[in-house]
């Protein structure tokens, strides 16, 4: 088994001015999200209709703000209704920690279905040019959560090679399953997505299949994570997460079927 390498969380200080590895993580999944979004919108089908690299500087914005505003609100009402109901003052807190994906996922539709009403655009025509830039989002904020030493998974056989044994969870071995989601949730998504994505597809039909992939790979990578010790295993001893992956997967399918032969404006 491995023992965590305890990284320092600040990767460069400059006097007062400390720049965290985490903030890195979210600076490299930014300049990802402009990479590869200026590559799609050179593809046939989205040049045609206009789309440029403003536009998709212009969705990073609404995005981070889509993340950060759903992510909490998420967290507040997925994980710890109770707890912020009678503490409603630190739902503000949010340097306290506390965000949840699949908040943040809604956060993020609930703003490219502003950007695509201010824009006369289609919605699904919005998700499917940005649908396979998330990945590498999601990837470099799992290597964040590594550094940090955050996410230790379940307990792992001891003879597992790659158990890791982490600073304050016990003596014993456990799941890296930050890595496991950066893996799964991360690479091997992207590869999947960028390559089906590539081709001409029905309206929504690749932003089903990212609903479908994550969906699915998250509900996986959920066998593997520690649950949050305030909620443990839900119903069918599964997950929030896993819970809360099972309708993301059927919407996702839902779109895939009705974006069949339909084009986009």
């Amino acid at each position: 088994m491995l023992h965590y390498p305890e990284f320092n969380p600040i990767a460069l200080q400059i006097g007062p001015v400390a720049i965290h590895w985490y903030g890195l993580t979210y600076l490299v999944a930014f300049v990802l999200f402009i990479w590869l979004g200026s590559v799609r919108v050179k593809l046939a089908q989205f040049a045609s209709r206009d789309w440029s690299r403003r536009d998709i500087e212009d969705l990073l914005f609404y995005g981070v703000l889509g993340v950060v505003i759903g992510g909490r609100i998420g967290y507040v009402l997925f994980y710890k209704p109770g707890y912020y109901a009678a503490h409603p003052l630190e739902v503000f807190a949010v340097w306290k920690g506390g965000m949840s994906f699949h908040g943040g996922m809604l956060g993020v539709l609930a703003a490219m279905a502003l950007f695509a009403r201010t824009r006369n655009r289609q919605f699904f025509d919005v998700t499917d040019l940005i649908a396979p830039c998330v990945p590498t989002g999601l990837a470099s904020g799992r290597i964040g959560n590594f550094i940090n030493g955050e996410l230790p998974g379940r307990l792992a056989d001891p003879n597992l090679p790659w158990g890791m044994v982490y600073p304050n969870a016990g003596p014993l071995p456990r799941h890296p399953s930050s890595i496991y989601q950066f893996l799964l949730e991360g690479l091997l998504l992207f590869v999947l997505l960028w390559i089906y994505a590539k081709k001409p597809r029905g309206l929504g039909q690749v932003s089903g299949a990212f609903l479908v992939g994550y969906g699915v790979l998250r509900f996986i990578a959920e066998f593997f994570r520690e649950p949050d010790d305030f909620l443990g295993l839900l119903a069918l001893n599964l997950s929030m997460g896993q819970w809360l992956c099972i309708p993301m997967i059927a919407v996702g399918a839902m779109i895939w079927v009705w974006g069949r032969g339909r084009k986009a404006r």
